[in-house]
């Protein structure tokens, strides 16, 4: 077994931004030259998530309205009473997600399905860096 790590770092615009960061996933694999094991993408920070979904105009508005009913951004968080910065739905909808994601690898190619795509969902109110943590175990 070998353990291989690498880093990406995305620019985000503005909370609901979602990127599909697939092929920069499958770059990192490749690079790596493991055939088979596992790859956890893991996205810095608590108002930022990794998930994967079919990546198609449709499916982004759908996740938005997900998002908006059920963690509206239009009310107030107990979070914002400690620091003020109007970002507690960002929080929560992170929360919900998760900042990581573990995906098989077969023969040097991720397993995903045809439609799937890895996306980077950023929630907070402003435009971010993200640092992307990509860890590969195999051989």
């Amino acid at each position: 077994m070998e353990i291989v790590s690498d880093r990406l770092h995305v620019n985000t615009k503005k909370s609901g931004d979602l990127i599909n960061i697939t092929s920069k996933v499958a770059g990192a694999l490749s690079k790596s030259g493991l055939k088979d094991g596992n790859v956890t993408v893991f996205v810095i920070g608590s108002t930022a998530a990794i998930t994967t979904f079919e990546y198609e105009p449709g499916m982004i508005q759908d996740v938005h309205d997900l998002c908006e009913k059920l963690i509206p951004s239009n009310r107030d968080y107990r979070h914002e009473e400690t620091w003020g910065d109007a970002n507690g739905f960002s929080h929560l909808r992170a929360t919900l997600f998760g900042q990581s994601l573990v995906i098989p690898f077969q023969g040097g190619r991720l397993a995903l399905g045809t439609w799937q795509q890895v996306v980077l969902a950023e929630f907070d109110t402003r435009p971010r860096k993200r640092e992307i943590v990509i860890q590969l175990i195999g051989e």
